[in-house]
């Protein structure tokens, strides 16, 4: 059973639960707020065991994402058609007694209403359309809605937002309420059972946990070092317990490599309540080793040993990464000590950059890195100097890449910066995007 938690106005998560009787594999969880801020509350309750999210409309979606409540792909919205609009806009022009002619709109986007722009209805009424993307209060709503009416602009205010559409029935503008079509609902609920199948047959997918001691620890271990071996069984127990809580399978690969065999879905079922960096912590104070940590995800075990390898090779070149991961398509994930992460991929869609990139001499998988470091960090104006502090290169092969990156039209030159004594670093603009 898929368990979606509903959010919303009473009327709409009425709604959604009558439509979701028709499935008989999902379990509506019921969340009903009065103001859209109350989305915050609910998605902090830790009782409900939640597969996914469905919002009434994009506003309480973008509120909860933009506050960082879930991920956007833990959640979705039921979108609001053109069919919808057409019988708001019906039942306003009746109740009127009138054909109207200019409307606010608020919520519904420009795809949706594309998709009905070539009606007569629409091409004769000036439409009136919130112009930003992003999460807007009740308030700031209302207020383009009011504003636009008091200026005589518009006859008719159109709101998908119930706390809108009272405020401005209490402030004496004509508002109409905007409701989901049944058949926006049952597309929402499709499209989140189909994540929840992918999901559950991902979960499935085989998973190498590899434990490597660092080099620095064999190399001082002397030969026949008993001091050493009790260091390894120390290790050897604290895997074990890891082991049973996981239900994997403990090898021994010699010369302080273990390996950990289980499933993705174990995996993060684990790191719901652990961290890495607490786990490399608890290992090294009972062990008195320090260690890497590599995992390769794979739809065979084959697969996921190729990428296991992968992971602790790259742990092994990069000082900063306590561990890596890899999975089934290639997207690598570089945890730090302190669980700040990166991710890129290994196996990026090059395409867009043609065939550019057969004439410079540093690898692919640089300048994936280079271009998950820009979102990263929302920086793309970089000197060679920032360069090499993220690559942890030298500062002149930073100068090389970026001067290459010029050459095929990826990066410009857009100034200097002073650096006290010695010539000025030049600052490039990356193209990457």
């Amino acid at each position: 059973m898929i368990n979606i938690g509903v959010i919303g106005p009473n009327d709409s998560v009425k709604k959604i639960k009558t439509v979701a009787k028709r499935f008989k594999d999902i379990e509506i969880v019921p969340f009903i707020y009065r103001q859209i801020e109350e989305t915050e509350q609910i998605l902090k309750q830790k009782k409900y065991k939640i597969d996914f999210w469905l919002f009434s409309g994009p506003v309480p979606y973008e509120y909860a994402v933009k506050k960082k409540l879930i991920s956007p792909h833990k959640g979705f919205y039921v979108r609001l058609h053109g069919s919808s609009f057409f019988g708001t806009l019906l039942e306003a022009n009746l109740k009127l007694g009138k054909v109207i002619k200019t409307i606010s709109l608020d919520t519904i986007g420009e795809k949706e209403l594309d998709e009905i722009k070539d009606s007569y209805a629409i091409r004769t009424i000036k439409i009136y359309r919130m112009p930003s993307k992003r999460y807007l209060s009740v308030p700031d709503i209302v207020q383009f809605h009011e504003t636009l009416f008091k200026e005589k602009k518009i006859e008719v205010a159109l709101t998908c937002i119930s706390s809108v559409y009272e405020a401005l029935k209490k402030r004496n503008v004509p508002v109409f309420r905007v409701n989901q079509s049944e058949y926006s609902i049952s597309s929402a609920l499709k499209y989140l059972r189909e994540r929840a199948y992918a999901k559950y047959y991902e979960r499935k997918q085989f998973a190498i946990f590899g434990i490597k001691v660092n080099d620095n620890d064999q190399i001082k271990r002397p030969i026949n070092s008993f001091h050493y071996m009790r260091k390894e069984v120390e290790l050897y127990r604290f895997l074990i317990d890891f082991v049973e809580k996981i239900k994997g399978t403990l090898l021994s690969a010699g010369k302080g490599l273990f390996y950990i065999y289980t499933t993705k879905g174990d995996l993060e079922l684990f790191q719901v309540n652990h961290s890495f960096a607490q786990f490399i912590t608890d290992m090294e104070n009972v062990s008195d080793l320090s260690v890497k940590i590599g995992i390769g995800y794979g739809n065979t075990v084959l697969e996921a040993k190729d990428h296991l390898l992968l992971a602790l090779n790259i742990a092994d070149e990069d000082k900063q990464a306590a561990v890596v991961v890899i999975d089934e398509m290639k997207n690598l994930t570089k945890y730090r000590s302190n669980d700040e992460h990166l991710q890129y991929q290994l196996r990026n869609p090059f395409d867009k950059w043609g065939d550019k990139l057969e004439r410079v001499s540093f690898s692919r998988n640089i300048l994936a890195k280079i271009e998950s470091l820009t979102h990263y960090y929302q920086i793309t104006e970089v000197t060679s100097k920032v360069l090499s502090n993220w690559l942890n290169i030298t500062e002149r092969y930073a100068r090389r890449i970026l001067k290459e990156l010029e050459e095929i039209g990826l990066a410009e030159k857009i100034g200097e910066e002073s650096c006290g004594r010695g010539r000025p670093k030049i600052i490039y603009k990356l193209h990457l995007q």
